[in-house]
């Protein structure tokens, strides 16, 4: 038996437990006062407008509103939290499914008219089929 393990093993992993770092509330997403919004070792994402950075370099929500994660010209990645009052997104995004579910029932109510005609229709189309089926030899008859 070897007395060495083969090479990329570790017998010393057991010890530590996981930090659990990453982000946690991702852009787009509500936050609240207080809220952590990523937890890491050093800034690879810096603190921006209305986020507070914590001495372990833990971004946290200063007021109520919506995560924004941007890249400015230094190529840093800056979070900040836009206000719910003053995020104007939320309030153009909400008339705008309304207005298509009223164009949504106008074209629901359009197909309904127009299915009764083409009820009547039916059995019309239908009769000629069976006096071609049943005057194969009498041409006559189909032509009066």
């Amino acid at each position: 038996m070897a007395h060495k393990k083969g090479a990329g093993s570790s017998r010393n992993g057991r010890e530590s437990h996981s930090k659990r770092l990453g982000i946690k509330i991702f852009g787009g997403q509500p936050a609240i006062a207080g809220n952590i919004i990523v937890r890491q070792r050093g800034t690879p994402h810096n603190p921006g407008q209305n986020v507070g950075l914590g001495k372990d370099h833990t971004l946290f929500a200063l007021v109520d509103g919506t995560v924004v994660f941007k890249k400015k010209a230094d190529n840093r990645s800056y979070v900040s939290v836009i206000p719910f009052e003053a995020a104007p997104v939320a309030e153009d995004a909400a008339p705008a499914p309304k207005a298509k579910a009223a164009a949504k029932t106008v074209e629901v109510a359009a197909p309904v008219a127009e299915e009764a005609p083409v009820a009547e229709e039916a059995p019309k189309a239908k009769a000629p089929k069976a006096k071609k089926a049943e005057t194969e030899g009498t041409e006559e008859v189909v032509a009066e």
